[in-house]
């Protein structure tokens, strides 16, 4: 199923983002509610550091034989009594997930939050083929009543307002009473809870994410703070697991070890409220649970990647600390991004996805000052990925013909240094000179840029190389 795709439009999503002033203030919640306390989690646990390194290890060791726990996983879910299903593509995905749910007479899907489900577009091929399907995280609940996909990875509606939510409330729920009063932010939550709850009753099959699979027992797991996880998998006839195959992790201690940065970087929680393990249908004697048990396992594209520049991307764990630092992400929020991943992760996966020609604007919206690697659980080099894919953009011509010509006019000079020297110390003396009086430009020629929102600062002083060179340094 096709996911609609705007990133071409970048620049004219980040423009209008930028002047949504209910979403600039919306925006301004992610550094309190995500940045500060990330930041206080790590400082509370000594370790966080070299448990940095050891999850980035244990997905590395992961990707490089990922063909023979792909195979002990599927051994160990079908000895489960569970079925597994290899989907190439997000057809492949959504074909087998609909037939299973025909298979079983399913009118009424109730639906963990996936951001591998939004990735294949499952919500509308189960729509597509007669049936229904309600999310029940709250969040991804409140996007679909508006028909949008979520704007962030693990707070998909990050970019509303409460007044906009109860307006979304008052819209969809028909019997809601008008004098109920919705100001506080609980009183959403009870009628969100209280509409779902039937839904979790009538659902006939539940499908959820997985942020690790487990090579070892077949297990999945899925880590939430809301309830909607586990009514999802347990109520219905049917569980079906929808993930990506780079979330396989070889043992249940390579799991635990990567549990305990998962939280601290992603809400700055020590955990999250509910980490729950689901391996196979029910069993005899077994309370609650689920008929039968599927997964499906999606590859579109990530295999082609292994072994390449871009293989560092699949040791991502989902957690969005990339996107909370990203000052990009921070001005524009993820719906500009116009793919399902935004933010740096979102940067260098949406390329491989969707090809760098339709995605090449999303490597060059970073400022490159290096955040999204520093705060990365799994030390993921998102700039020198982000810079493979500009170096990709440049080489096939794919780049505005100014940039190109801008950087080959730069390079003329760079790689003749005395030249450059001599460009220089007349350029830099003349631009200050013309500064001079207030010591910035309020415009400047081919630099519109950057002066249509701020001004360019004057230089001062003297070149560096000469600098350097007045100090004893060598000089090519």
């Amino acid at each position: 199923m096709s996911v609609h795709i705007t990133t071409p439009q970048f620049k004219q999503n980040a423009h209008a983002a930028l002047g949504d002033a209910q979403l600039q203030q919306a925006l301004g919640n992610v550094r309190v509610n995500f940045v500060e306390r990330r930041a206080s989690a790590a400082e509370r646990l000594p370790e966080f550091e070299s448990l940095r390194d050891s999850a980035r290890d244990i997905k590395n060791h992961t990707l490089a034989h990922l063909d023979l726990y792909l195979e002990a996983y599927e051994k160990k879910v079908t000895e489960a009594g569970g079925h597994m299903h290899f989907a190439r593509d997000s057809a492949e995905a959504c074909a087998a997930i609909v037939d299973i749910c025909k298979a079983h007479g399913a009118r009424l899907i109730a639906k963990g939050k996936s951001m591998a489900s939004e990735e294949i577009g499952l919500n509308a091929a189960i729509e597509s083929a007669g049936m229904n399907v309600i999310e029940t995280d709250l969040g991804e609940y409140i996007i679909q009543l508006r028909g949008e996909r979520p704007s962030h990875i693990i707070a998909p509606a990050v970019h509303l307002n409460k007044d906009q939510v109860e307006a979304d409330f008052r819209r969809v729920h028909t019997d809601l009473p008008k004098e109920r009063n919705l100001e506080a932010p609980e009183s959403l939550l009870a009628e969100a809870r209280a509409v779902l709850r039937e839904k979790f009753l009538a659902a006939d099959i539940g499908i959820t994410g997985a942020n690790f699979l487990i090579a070892e027992t077949g297990t999945s797991i899925i880590v939430t703070n809301e309830g909607n996880g586990d009514l999802s998998q347990t109520l219905g006839r049917v569980h079906i697991v929808i993930a990506s195959l780079e979330k396989l992790v070889p043992t249940l201690a390579d799991a635990a070890q990567i549990l305990r940065v998962l939280a601290r970087s992603a809400t700055g929680q020590d955990m999250s409220v509910y980490t729950t393990l689901s391996t196979g249908p029910r069993r005899a004697g077994d309370p609650d649970g689920p008929e039968a048990y599927h997964v499906v396992l999606v590859d579109n594209g990530r295999s082609s990647m292994l072994g390449g520049e871009f293989q560092d991307v699949l040791r991502c764990i989902r957690c969005a600390a990339c996107m909370n630092h990203c000052p990009v992400y921070h001005a524009v929020g993820g719906h500009a991004y116009g793919a399902v991943y935004p933010g740096p992760m979102g940067a260098v996966l949406t390329p491989s996805l969707i090809g760098v020609g339709k995605g090449g604007h999303l490597p060059n919206a970073s400022t490159f000052c290096g955040r999204c690697e520093a705060v990365c659980p799994v030390r993921i080099p998102l700039p020198k990925m982000m810079r493979h894919w500009r170096e990709r953009e440049f080489e096939r011509h794919l780049s505005p013909a100014t940039v190109r010509y801008g950087l080959a006019f730069w390079a003329f000079f760079a790689k003749r240094p005395a030249l450059y020297r001599i460009a220089t110390s007349i350029a830099m003396p003349a631009l200050a000179m013309f500064g001079k009086a207030k010591g910035r430009f309020k415009s400047l020629p081919l630099a519109g840029g950057w002066t249509r929102y701020r001004d360019l600062p004057a230089p001062q002083g003297k070149t560096f190389q000469s600098q350097w060179k007045a100090r004893g340094g060598r000089v090519r």
